[in-house]
Parts: C-alpha cells; sequence; structure tokens
C-alpha cells in the first residue's frame, strides 16, 4: 500500500499550487480521501476531505473558499488545489484513506508546503 504526495515546494505568498496523492495496494474507489497538515510545534489538523464517490467535500474554515479537493478514482489519485496561499498555509500536507466499514486507514508520508517570500 502506498499513498505517495508530490507537488509541494515554495510558493509566495497569494500563489497557488495543486498537490497530488497517487494510491496504489488497494481499492481506491472504497475509501474517502482526506488532506491534513501539520505545521512546527502544531497538532495535525484536517484541512479537506472526500467521499469515496467525490460528491461529498468538507474543509476547514481556514482553507474555505481557497481549497478545492477532487478525486479521479480511475487515475487513483486525490488532489487538493489551493489559492491565495498565506504563510500560515505553511506545513506539511499528508494524504489521508480511510474505509470506516472495514474499518482501515493509511497514510502518505508528507509535502512540504512553504508560504514566503
Amino acid at each position: 500500500v502506498q499513498l505517495v504526495e508530490s507537488g509541494g515546494g515554495l510558493v509566495q505568498p497569494g500563489g497557488s499550487l495543486r498537490l497530488s496523492c497517487a494510491a496504489s495496494g488497494f481499492t481506491f474507489s472504497s475509501y474517502a480521501m482526506s488532506w491534513y497538515r501539520q505545521a512546527p510545534g502544531k497538532e495535525r489538523e484536517l484541512v479537506a476531505s472526500i467521499g469515496n464517490g467525490g460528491f461529498s467535500t468538507n474543509y476547514a474554515d481556514s482553507v474555505k473558499g481557497r481549497a478545492t479537493i477532487s478525486r479521479d478514482n480511475a487515475k487513483k489519485t486525490v488532489y487538493l488545489q489551493m489559492n491565495s496561499l498565506k504563510p500560515e498555509d505553511t506545513a506539511v500536507y499528508y494524504c489521508y484513506a480511510v474505509n470506516r466499514k472495514i474499518p482501515n486507514h493509511y497514510w502518505g508520508q508528507g509535502t512540504q508546503v512553504t508560504v514566503s517570500s
């Protein structure tokens, strides 16, 4: 089982980026997917989540209106588009897969996002 995040990096305030998480080794379409983030010295927090069918989404208040989560079940990939980035968005972003019926869950290794001028 693998969740491999990509797309992180250094971006200026006000900029945009798209994170991707490629899944393998499990039935991707049966899992709800989420993005979490953890800033230095802070607890890991939920950024956004999407149901297994891609029809239901949920966002943290801190990113609502600036972030869009989406998924492509054929490509076994979940995305997080973030716009109008702020320095407080700086964190390691983690991909998370969960199937509460089994139950089972997986974490990715994380990708660093740094928002700085």
